[in-house]
């Protein structure tokens, strides 16, 4: 890249910037902004027209100089919703804490972090990012002003810097190469400071097809067939963190029919999805999901997603939004696809409204997916091979293990892959729903079905995660 080159802002606000001996314009580059790039070149330069988002892009890599230190961030920052739009890039360059939070975040998004953990101690703060699951350390250094990187942080949130004995919420829009990064920031006061953590939300990320779940030929026709029916509701169950929300927004996309109207209500809008209204819930005015949900009834829907199901009243109404022709996707915290029949029970549905209106529940974890660039392959051991012939699944000739190399940060991982099991409702388990039958009545009624432990091994039959990483998802046991 050259030597020369416009400051970020002005660039980005003229669509004009310089990429060695060529001139890159935007759909709406201005004249002042080409007359500016060909003085700064000082030399005759090829022009290349980009539409926006390849502007964008191309943009963002020439100022994402990807060093550790000192490196530009080509971020946009709104430090409040009511304020004008600033760019980090446009603040002081002598200012070291500045820099510091503009390279965590740069680092964390470039690292397509989900969490960033700044942590302060005794001696100073560490900073890891959650990174397919598992943290990650940053650094762990006793140079760093705990306090001044975590009041930058709340100036940018718009949170009250002076209050540092209860915890606080904020958020912070940020965008990146044409991509929308919603940042919620959550402090919380501690014996040597306030401890902040940031989920990273890449709001353009969330429409994936069910290739890139990875789901089975059987599975993604399961879930085509769920998402065709016009009433009913459709669960999503596992622990935070184990997909539930991108597998719903996926199951959106294979509802959206021009004839169908898809309304969604969730905490936070993780997601933009095109041609759907999604509301926000806000508990803080008496914007409850049960609330969002009665009034997403009056909007004419065909299809309504409820973001989780926590409450006794949001179960219920979602059962009789259900009942009255609406199909409904939603998730809930439960092990397994037969306990959310048990979850609903407890926070208070009677079995009759659930066997009358579950159609479906999706319980699922995600597995670290094995880097194909440094995998290698072993016979299984003993040991190995008693855990496939416990779970009745066919021991491989090989398994593969995580060895790690440059292309994946030496961790032997590049990206996750998703763990399903499907349970449709048939009519025996409907029965044995409506008579309240125990859990175990419930898996008898239900017949015979992979586990989601089988799931598992069979991807690590197929060479796409280790026995290790199932072990460290799944436990021990199915």
């Amino acid at each position: 890249m050259s030597g020369t080159r416009l400051p970020f802002a002005f660039a980005r606000d003229n669509q004009v910037a310089l990429d060695e001996t060529t001139l890159l314009t935007g759909p709406e580059a201005t004249m002042n902004g080409l007359r500016a790039a060909r003085r700064a070149a000082g030399r005759p330069v090829d022009p290349e027209a980009l539409d926006l988002d390849a502007f964008q892009a191309r943009l963002s890599r020439l100022y994402d100089t990807g060093k550790e230190e000192g490196g530009e961030v080509a971020f946009d920052l709104e430090d409040n919703p009511q304020r004008a739009a600033r760019d980090i890039l446009e603040d002081p360059e002598d200012a070291p804490v500045i820099r510091l939070v503009n390279q965590l975040l740069r680092q964390a998004v470039r690292g397509a972090a989900s969490d960033l953990h700044l942590e302060p101690h005794e001696d100073g703060l560490r900073a890891r990012m959650r990174i397919d699951g598992t943290m990650q350390n940053v650094f762990d250094r006793r140079d760093v002003p705990a306090r001044r990187v975590v009041s930058r942080l709340k100036v940018m949130a718009g949170l009250d810097i002076a209050e540092t004995r209860l915890p606080q919420d904020g958020r912070i829009a940020l965008r990146l190469g044409g991509r929308a990064i919603d940042v919620r920031l959550s402090t919380l006061p501690g014996h040597h400071g306030e401890r902040v953590v940031m989920r990273l939300l890449d709001r353009s990320g969330g429409l994936m097809g069910l290739d890139r779940l990875g789901l089975s030929e059987e599975n993604a026709a399961r879930l085509n067939r769920l998402a065709a029916l016009p009433n009913g509701i459709i669960l999503a169950t596992g622990p935070t963190g184990s997909g539930k929300t991108t597998t719903l927004y996926s199951l959106l996309r294979l509802a959206d029919r021009r004839e169908r109207t898809i309304l969604t209500v969730e905490d936070p809008v993780e997601y933009d999805l095109p041609g759907i209204s999604q509301t926000p819930v806000n508990p803080e005015i008496g914007l409850t999901f049960a609330r969002g949900l009665r009034s997403i009834l009056r909007q004419d829907p065909d299809v309504i997603l409820v973001g989780e199901i926590r409450d006794g009243e949001t179960a219920q109404v979602a059962c009789e939004a259900a009942l009255t022709g609406h199909l409904v996707f939603s998730s809930l915290h439960a092990n397994s696809a037969l306990s959310a029949v048990v979850r609903l029970r407890e926070l208070g549905v009677e079995g009759y409204l659930i066997a009358a209106t579950l159609r479906g529940v999706m319980a699922q974890r995600l597995v670290r997916r094995l880097c194909p660039a440094c995998a290698r392959h072993a016979p299984p051991t003993e040991a190995e091979a008693a855990q496939f012939r416990a779970q009745g699944v066919a021991v491989p000739d090989t398994l593969p293990h995580a060895r790690g190399c440059d292309s994946c940060d030496e961790t032997g991982f590049s990206g996750r892959v998703g763990v399903f099991d499907i349970l449709d409702i048939t009519e025996d388990l409907r029965a044995a729903i409506d008579s309240d039958a125990s859990e175990v009545r419930l898996r008898e009624a239900a017949g015979p079905r992979p586990t989601l432990m089988q799931s598992a091994l069979a991807l690590v039959a197929e060479g796409k995660t280790s026995l290790a990483e199932v072990r460290r998802v799944l436990g021990e046991t199915p």
